[in-house]
């Protein structure tokens, strides 16, 4: 798995983190159909490392997962811009009481985990949770609202402007 990941982090930087995470099988198998080899970390390994144009059919693939990841955000936009044209208060204030209440839940711990006494070996699950709210849930709230960074936004308009 390492001599893989070795070789998709110069060639396919996004493919890799997918193929170091909880959908790597899928990704294996992607890259596998493309190579036509058997779905095996090794032999994907094997015909990367053999193949001149690996880096090419790697950035296919790489496209593929960001043109994916695009669509989902914009059909998470539409779907708000869908939710504010509705009459229904319930409907547009959906997504920001949702923030607000995840926000305010994560604030609400952080102070109760920062200053409240925990009991022996707690903190050990305090800390797990903590860092479930504040690296998850915090992050995503930001990123739907505010975009997720000024890489993701060049990986976005490269995409838009020279991936089609």
């Amino acid at each position: 798995m390492d001599k893989l990941l070795e070789l998709l982090k110069g060639a396919a930087p996004a493919l890799a983190t997918v193929v170091a995470g909880p959908m790597g099988g899928i990704a294996v198998k992607a890259i596998a159909e493309k190579f036509g080899v058997a779905d095996e970390v090794g032999a994907v390994a094997e015909a990367i490392a053999g193949d001149p144009a690996a880096a090419q059919k790697l950035a296919e693939i790489d496209l593929q997962k960001l043109e994916m990841e695009y669509a989902d955000r914009a059909n998470a936009r539409a779907m708000q811009i869908a939710a504010l044209q509705q009459d229904n208060p319930e409907a547009k204030n959906f997504i920001y009481r949702f923030a607000w209440f995840w926000s305010f839940t994560s604030v609400l711990y952080f102070f109760c985990v920062t200053f409240a006494p925990l009991p022996d070996g707690g903190r050990d699950f305090a800390n797990i949770i903590l860092g479930f709210l504040l690296g998850t849930a915090v992050a995503n709230i930001l990123s739907f609202f505010y975009g997720s960074s000024k890489s993701s936004q060049d990986k976005t308009s490269a995409l838009t402007k020279g991936g089609k």
